[in-house]
């Protein structure tokens, strides 16, 4: 969507929730677009199609909330989502003033989400993995046709890699995208789980790999740090023989999710041509120093 159609969706939504969108202050634009509202709101604004997708959201958060584990919570009062010409709004109360989790703190959170049984009374579906990652590749707007042709054969390698994971940890919910910026710590030291919306059932190593992979694939995260993830967490899940598929999938994600937002500056196409280059064997070995553009 264009800025005007998210703000125009917004405006509506709010309208219908009761609450005051004339201040909006877009504070993300990611996978969804996310606005401060007066009054301690936040506003997720997701994607066309997304409903059903916000509403599993909507769910785990009132889940977690009932399990006593910290995560962003639903404003109450609000029917939700919100749902405007196919795009959901949701809404949320503002979190205290945070900052990034520490590794070893996102490693205690894992650890007690895995721990949990799933919810009653609604269904998490399985883990998927690959979720929009081929649309992406297909909608990219500046990869050329030889590197798509290549990354969708490499997408299709990786799904029957995925069919043969070998056995590991007991499957348990999983947050789906685990890492430092998807939790944050506040002044008193309480974690916060944020964008629960790839919430599934799945081997706990997916959530494990988004740390693993900073330190082995993007050069982000020293061992040091990650020999303290892994003991907060009890186990180190690159001894696994099914690290490197998770690995792979997770690289091809960070890849895929770089195409789709290359068209949006010149650093982020220049950084989403240098993840397929990596993937393709053109940039060295592993870790290869990705950078965070969007």
């Amino acid at each position: 969507m264009t800025d005007d159609d998210t703000h125009r969706v917004l405006h509506h939504a709010c309208r219908r929730a009761g609450l005051d969108a004339a201040s909006a202050e877009l504070v993300r634009r990611a996978e969804n677009a996310v606005f401060a509202l007066p009054g301690q709101v936040v506003a997720r604004v997701g994607r066309s199609g997304q409903a059903a997708a916000a509403g599993k959201e909507i769910r785990v958060a009132r889940w977690l909330e009932r399990s006593g584990l910290p995560a962003v919570r639903v404003l109450p009062g609000v029917e939700q989502p919100v749902d405007v010409d196919g795009v959901p709004v949701t809404f949320w109360r503002a979190l205290p003033p945070h900052r990034d989790a520490a590794d070893s703190q996102v490693a205690g959170v894992l650890r007690r989400l895995h721990a949990l049984d799933p919810p009653d009374g609604f269904a998490l579906p399985e883990l998927a993995p690959f979720v929009r990652v081929r649309e992406r590749i297909e909608g990219a707007p500046t990869v050329s046709a030889a590197d798509r042709a290549w990354l969708l054969g490499y997408l299709t390698e990786l799904e029957v890699r995925l069919a043969e994971l070998p056995a590991g940890l007991e499957a348990t919910v999983v947050h789906g995208d685990a890492w430092a910026g998807n939790l944050a710590v506040d002044d008193g030291g309480t974690v916060w789980m944020l964008d629960l919306e790839r919430f599934s059932v799945g081997p706990p190593e997916w959530d494990l790999v988004s740390t693993a992979v900073r330190m082995t694939s993007f050069g982000t995260l020293d061992a040091g740090e990650y020999a303290r993830f892994c003991a907060a967490y009890g186990h180190d899940v690159t001894g696994w023989p099914g690290y490197a598929t998770l690995r792979d999938i997770r690289e091809l994600r960070a890849c895929s999710y770089m195409l789709q937002h290359a068209g949006g500056s010149d650093a982020a196409r220049a950084e989403a041509e240098r993840r397929v280059a990596c993937l393709r064997g053109r940039s060295g070995d592993r870790p290869w120093g990705w950078r965070r553009i969007v």
